[in-house]
């Protein structure tokens, strides 16, 4: 494997491992949804502290999943690539198609 090849993976890996959270998993899906949210909205919505959903915001955010845009005393966040959907979408045809017995599963044809 080359540098190059391995530093290709290693950028996935850390995209794959923002994404490896429940929690960051519904920031991701909650804004697919709105297009936008408020720390304050979050942090209501996920049910934690707001030092905690900074901090799964900080690493989407370091991942290049989302954007931040300051207004005021707020900071709203939106999806930065709206194609991680994507990823949701591959992730739920797994899910759908694993125990089946297949070597390929028809929800990915």
């Amino acid at each position: 494997m080359t540098a190059k090849t391995l530093a290709r993976y290693e950028a996935r890996v850390r995209v794959v491992k923002a994404m490896a959270h429940p929690t960051r998993m519904f920031i991701v899906d909650e804004l697919s949804r709105t297009g936008e949210r408020c720390v304050c909205e979050l942090t209501e919505m996920v049910g934690a502290d707001i030092s905690t959903v900074s901090k799964h915001l900080s690493l989407l955010k370091n991942a290049g999943i989302i954007q931040d845009d300051k207004r005021g005393n707020q900071v709203y966040y939106s999806l930065r690539v709206p194609c991680i959907l994507d990823f949701f979408r591959c992730i739920e045809s797994v899910v759908g198609c694993n125990g089946d017995g297949k070597t390929k599963c028809a929800a990915c044809r």
